[in-house]
């Protein structure tokens, strides 16, 4: 007998290998902002973030005025590269297509805009997989649980039936708010210490890692 119903993802450091792009975006508004560099800990810290919120607790003592600019700036610098594919983790599609075959149901929570997420599963082949999905722009930021209870209010999945799987500590904590049960990829954003710190029901260090899990009783 399953454990759960619902199993919910996120996207960026989850089952797409875009950290990396996201980091150097975040640095390339920065100094064409004429800003000063945040750490590397604090950019990993943001990923997950509605862009935002993610420019709020990047740069805190902006004018009001200067936000917009901000947020536009991430978006040029990510469209500019919007060519060059962003792989998926190894193992993805596979654990994908077990889980629905498995009659899983499968969705998204994630910090992306609709459009972005759009585009994603389009490019990556990853939407049929997916029932529902929320974006940053459709409910409140991470760790708010928005999100996640929007996706239970529409699949009708109960709280404790449902599992998020994420790659840093906000996913985590919208997980605990909502709720929900959560896994955490050691891999993405956060390290499995930091992942460790907010008390998950387990770390996998690879995506197929969770097929495993599931099958325990």
């Amino acid at each position: 007998m399953k454990n759960y119903d619902l199993i919910i993802f996120d996207w960026d450091g989850t089952l797409m290998d875009s950290i990396g792009r996201i980091l150097g975006c975040l640095r390339n508004v920065a100094r064409e902002m004429g800003l000063h560099q945040p750490p590397e800990s604090a950019l990993r810290d943001i990923i997950g973030m509605s862009l935002e919120q993610a420019m709020l607790t990047l740069f805190p003592d902006r004018p009001e005025t200067e936000y917009p600019l901000l947020q536009q700036s991430y978006r040029d610098n990510y469209q500019r590269q919007a060519h060059i594919a962003i792989p998926l983790y190894q193992g993805i599609p596979e654990l994908l297509s077990s889980l629905q075959q498995q009659d899983y149901q499968l969705a998204v929570a994630t910090g992306k805009s609709r459009p972005g997420l759009d585009r994603s599963l389009a490019q990556t082949g990853l939407l049929p997989f997916f029932s529902h999905s929320r974006c940053a722009d459709e409910a409140h930021s991470k760790p708010h649980p928005d999100m996640l209870q929007q996706l239970l209010a529409v699949t009708g999945v109960a709280a404790p039936r449902a599992l998020m799987i994420g790659d840093s500590m906000l996913d985590m904590q919208m997980a605990h708010a909502a709720g929900v049960a959560a896994v955490g990829v050691s891999y993405g954003a956060h390290s499995r210490e930091q992942l460790q710190s907010q008390h998950p029901k387990q770390i996998i260090n690879e995506p197929l890692a969770l097929l495993p899990w599931l099958q325990q009783p």
